[in-house]
């Protein structure tokens, strides 16, 4: 159950400062304010589906502590949490042969809280983006907007993820979309170093054994231009879909399995920041997205936790 409770002035005078700030690193250009949706009144609560910057009480931070801590009291045993990196490829195969492409939403939002994936007016050059994991509503939006200069590469190390992006209105004047495993060390890119103005990961990094996460950052900083930017988004600590985890799904301390064997990390900002600052980046945004999600048929109420992050590929100059 979570309480909710009426927002002070001050508390309010912080979100709506919250929300100037994003709508700032976005360009102040969304065409629906993004992080408005503020819940004043908990009697309110059933009159959406989602509600901004929802702030926890210290009983909700314990609850969700607690929780985690029970779920992930028991651990799968290491001698068979080899399979879920080993035959990662298989699994994830698997949920898109399931799921086609309807698991993920087409995602507009992308380019209201992400403006540097579509280049502006003003910038005339050909901008290069990598994103990992197809996203085919993102490539719609490239492969349509003809009259942007811009070229987009996507890869995802599951076979039938690259097949469902090619789809009739797939162009490769426009796009290349690969298989490409991005935690071998030895495997290339269609692209040298240095050539890409972005890199977009969405819900990509928590897929990863957290072991692996750092060589894969690191790896991929190297193909940023100096000035380029790596995109970010994925979970954030007790994150509903955490906390609902039942018990014997854990791999390790907040890294679980799901029962189709796909795996997921939940992030705190602590960790992200550390994750591409050590890659050599600079930080340029590093949200942590705390929602309510509402089931109004239901009445149930949801806390949802994302992070969201930009960081930039200094210029030699800039740096000290």
């Amino acid at each position: 159950m979570h309480k909710l409770r009426s927002l002070s002035a001050a508390t309010l005078a912080e979100l709506l400062s919250r929300w100037s700030a994003r709508l700032k690193s976005t360009g102040g250009r969304p065409s629906a304010p993004l992080g408005s949706r503020i819940l004043l009144n908990p009697d309110d609560i059933f009159k959406h589906n989602m509600w901004d910057h929802v702030q926890w009480t210290e009983e909700d931070k314990e609850n969700a502590c607690q929780k985690a801590k029970e779920n992930s009291s028991e651990q799968i045993p290491l001698k068979e949490q080899g399979k879920f990196d080993i035959e990662a490829c298989q699994y994830w195969d698997t949920f898109y042969e399931t799921h086609q492409d309807k698991f993920f939403k087409n995602r507009k939002w992308l380019f209201l809280e992400f403006p540097e994936l579509l280049p502006s007016d003003a910038e005339s050059q050909t901008r290069n983006t990598l994103t990992r994991h197809s996203i085919k509503g993102i490539l719609l939006i490239f492969l349509f907007d003809r009259e942007k200069d811009a070229f987009l590469y996507c890869c995802d190390f599951s076979p039938r993820a690259i097949q469902l992006v090619k789809h009739p209105d797939y162009d490769d004047s426009v796009c290349h979309a690969f298989v490409h495993n991005i935690c071998e060390e030895v495997a290339s890119f269609p692209f040298p170093p240095q050539s890409l103005d972005v890199i977009l990961a969405v819900f990509v990094l928590s897929s990863i054994h957290p072991e692996r996460m750092q060589g894969v950052v690191n790896r991929l900083s190297t193909y940023l231009k100096h000035g380029g930017v790596f995109l970010f988004r994925d979970y954030g600590r007790y994150d509903f879909s955490q906390l609902r985890f039942k018990k014997g799904r854990c791999l390790s301390e907040n890294f679980y399995t799901r029962g189709d064997g796909t795996c997921v990390y939940f992030f705190t900002k602590e960790e992200v920041h550390h994750l591409f600052s050590n890659a050599g980046l600079e930080e340029v945004q590093n949200l942590e997205d705390r929602r309510l999600q509402v089931n109004r048929g239901k009445k149930v109420a949801m806390h949802r936790v994302w992070m969201q992050s930009k960081y930039r590929k200094t210029h030699p100059s800039s740096t000290s």
